[in-house]
């Protein structure tokens, strides 16, 4: 929508495979998060400069998100209400003061630690011993958004073809989309398939891992969710590797989530990224355990889906076996909700051939590293996962991890929602 925003005499045709938002645009947890709290690995990657420009550029995109809802009328249960990230065991107290300490020298932290009486009121739980709020952040029903998004750019005369997957991709001067049903013959062709491109390019298998972040929601409760304090719209994170993360509904309901469970081997879409999910059990007690008065609630449902993790933990963009007239964008690793509206105007800088800050934004030049080959990549994958969760379980008991699932952990250090 970004490029018809720009260049409105463009005819633009989107080809989706199922229909738009079956992926994981419609499937995440709803968690409208920046790029602040990782700042210090963006500064590592990308340099200072370019750090504050994205940091501050995606607590930007949820002002735009939040502004493009209201304009269109996109009924999305959209909340700015903020988010706060607390720690749940002693171990993780402290871990966010390095990357705080950075934003604060860099005169663009929006966060600010809360008393703990505060954070026990808001969080809905007493289950922390630390917390940290910004109001630059948010939740969503991401389905609404993206079905919403789909009806806008309908209206803006943009062609959208459901059901309709792409089945080979011709890379000649004006490329070709060949589908079931047709082609599809363009001057420039955005790839934006996200967790798919390793299963549809080969050359993107070990670009990414391929992971669950598995989720569930309870039966309307809104009485009790507003008896414990949970009266907003805030997401709100633990600073575990693979955390635990939960919101509101303004129905009613509480949807908690938890990354890290399930790895696809080749970093292939599996069936199980479809179902119910596997982890329904962990889930139910990561509620009852933060919530006890929510424990005879009962689930409503839960579900799961791949997230296209990269080895930076941030997206990556470029132009496909550098043909010019072909571009890609993926890798969210989990936090693509606002950092997808900057994913939109770097592709639409990359189509329109501008040369601005976004065609020469850090994140635009192919992957930063890559993972082991198979079988290495999906069993190391299984070991550090196992690792973290012995080494989290230690935590909670407040005992002393062992040695080597620490050295394991920190393999897995980009897949958390803040630096440490």
């Amino acid at each position: 929508m970004q490029i018809k925003q720009e260049s409105p005499e463009k005819s633009i045709v989107i080809v989706e495979q199922n229909i738009c938002g079956h992926g994981a645009s419609g499937v995440n947890g709803g968690c409208v998060l920046t790029l602040a709290t990782k700042y210090t690995t963006l500064a590592k990657f990308y340099g200072e400069a370019e750090a504050k420009r994205l940091v501050q550029e995606s607590e930007n995109a949820v002002t735009e998100i939040d502004k493009f809802c209201k304009k269109h009328k996109i009924d999305c249960d959209l909340r700015i209400d903020g988010a706060l990230y607390m720690a749940t065991n002693q171990s993780q107290v402290g871990s966010m003061d390095g990357v705080l300490d950075a934003l604060e020298k860099s005169k663009i932290n929006s966060w600010k630690q809360w008393d703990l009486e505060k954070c026990y009121s808001f969080a809905g739980t007493k289950f922390l011993k630390e917390g940290f709020f910004s109001p630059k952040a948010g939740s969503v029903q991401p389905a609404l958004l993206v079905r919403g998004m789909a009806r806008v750019a309908r209206e803006m005369g943009i062609e959208i073809y459901e059901k309709t997957p792409m089945k080979k991709l011709i890379e000649s001067n004006t490329p070709q989309v060949q589908t079931p049903q047709g082609k599809v013959t363009a001057k420039k062709v955005v790839v934006a398939i996200n967790a798919w491109m390793a299963t549809k390019f080969k050359k993107f298998e070990r670009s990414i891992a391929v992971v669950s972040s598995d989720m569930a929601i309870t039966k309307p409760c809104p009485e009790l969710l507003e008896e414990i304090g949970l009266k907003h719209g805030a997401t709100v994170c633990d600073s575990r590797i693979f955390v635990h993360y939960y919101h509101t509904t303004s129905d009613g309901r509480l949807m908690l989530g938890k990354g890290g469970n399930t790895f696809a081997y080749g970093s292939k879409m599996i069936k199980s990224f479809f179902e119910r999910s596997r982890y329904e059990g962990q889930l139910s007690n990561a509620i009852s355990k933060f919530f006890p008065k929510l424990k005879e609630v009962g689930l409503e449902s839960s579900w799961n889906g791949g997230s296209d993790r990269s080895v930076s933990g941030f997206p990556f963009f470029g132009n496909l076996n550098k043909h010019p007239n072909i571009v890609y964008g993926f890798g969210y690793s989990g936090n693509g909700v606002a950092q997808s509206y900057l994913g939109g105007k770097i592709l639409t800088s990359l189509v329109l051939e501008k040369n601005d800050e976004w065609s020469k934004c850090g994140f635009v030049g192919g992957p930063r590293g890559y993972f082991p080959p198979e079988p290495i990549r999906w069993l190391g994958s299984l070991m550090v996962r196992n690792a973290i969760r012995r080494k989290e379980l230690a935590e909670d008991l407040d005992k002393k991890p062992n040695w080597i699932d620490k050295q394991l952990a920190k393999f897995a250090k980009a897949a958390g929602k803040a630096d440490k």
